[in-house]
């Protein structure tokens, strides 16, 4: 059980049809990937995913570095790890590149953990549920042309999501962005939800004004309408409409969160498992969710986070963009609108090491 050693790898991989994201052009997601090795011959992966690929190489130079502190120490120890590891680099956080290094030598920890003692991450850290909502949040990116992202939010009724969300623009005038939510709905029908991300675009006038006309479009979820920080803000415009104001996918530390609760700035909060720093902070984030009546929803990696969403009271729903795919030879997939974290030990996720090969910078 005790860690024999670590080794961070770069990966690039092309996305079918490249698109636009908060403005920048999106060709590839990145990944940093993490194997732990332990002594008795387990291996653990964990990895984080960003569609760009500023600081990537520094964020795994950073896990590297990290890592050098791990052999020796027992997978079983995931909080005294965890705590080390952020103790030789807290000069430098809590957050940022810090948490991001943290992030995918934690999960491949869990997973380390898991297969050790043979259960699943999930039933690890409480096995509250068996399977989570999900929603679907990849193809309806601003920059997809109205016929397309009709088609896409088609597929994803047909496949039995009970939401959609669509990226919203940082410029457009309100009375364009509703009518792209008129068009959402068209193609989703009365049963599924049109959910909205601003992605941290707006002002506070430019998202009192939009929220206004795509409430009145049908929107039923905002998500990120202005800065993460501004929590008065967040409040009042949580006050000022009936759909739920939803963020915190910026949030990095436990002090951010509090901060965020005690002002009721959010009806749900969104954890993002890298900018937490892995499994062990992010369980402790949506302790403090649920403590608060606050749902906690994952961003991305749904492969893991459903894993983290279906062991605590207060999780919600899991987002579906997966990133990941290609690597993978058994990315779980939604049925019916709900997602079940595999039933496996650790989170189950088994690298295609051709593909991993093939992508390896």
């Amino acid at each position: 059980m005790k860690i024999e050693s670590c080794d961070i790898e770069i990966l690039k991989i092309p996305v079918e049809d490249a698109y636009q994201a908060a403005g920048r052009p999106v060709d590839a997601n990145w990944h940093v990937l993490a194997r732990i090795r332990t002594t008795d011959g387990i291996e653990g992966i964990g990895y984080i995913v960003q569609p760009r690929g500023d600081l990537m190489r520094t964020i795994a130079a950073g896990a590297g570095e990290l890592s050098e502190g791990l052999p020796g120490m027992d997978v079983r120890d995931t909080e005294a790890i965890w705590a080390t590891l952020a103790g030789r680099a807290n000069w430098v956080g809590p957050g940022g590149l810090l948490h991001w290094s943290l992030a995918p030598i934690d999960i491949a920890i869990w997973d380390a953990l898991g297969k050790t003692l043979g259960q699943p991450i999930f039933r690890l850290l409480g096995g509250y549920r068996n399977e989570v909502v999900a929603y679907a949040s990849d193809r309806m990116w601003y920059s997809v042309p109205i016929d397309d992202l009709q088609r896409s939010i088609r597929e994803y009724a047909d496949a039995g999501y009970g939401g959609v969300k669509l990226r919203l623009s940082h410029t457009a005038p309100p009375a364009e962005q509703a009518e792209r939510v008129r068009h959402a709905k068209d193609a989703a029908g009365p049963d599924v939800t049109v959910m909205v991300d601003a992605m941290e675009g707006w002002n506070y006038t430019q998202a009192v004004e939009t929220g206004r006309a795509l409430q009145e479009a049908g929107a039923g979820w905002l998500e990120d309408p202005i800065d993460h920080q501004d929590y008065t803000g967040l409040s009042k415009i949580r006050d000022m409409f009936d759909m739920p104001v939803t963020g915190g996918e910026h949030y990095y530390t436990a002090a951010q969160m509090r901060d965020c609760l005690e002002a009721r700035a959010l009806d749900v909060v969104i954890l993002d498992l890298a900018r937490v720093g892995g499994i062990t902070p992010w369980r402790k984030l949506a302790a403090m969710g649920e403590a608060y009546n606050i749902p906690v929803c994952g961003h991305v990696v749904p492969e893991v986070h459903v894993h983290l969403l279906a062991s605590v009271p207060a999780g919600h729903m899991v987002e579906y963009m997966p990133r990941s795919t290609e690597i993978l030879e058994n990315m779980p997939v939604p049925v019916a609108g709900k997602m079940a974290p595999l039933d496996a030990p650790g989170h189950g996720l088994q690298l295609d090491e051709a593909a991993v090969a093939r992508f390896k910078l």
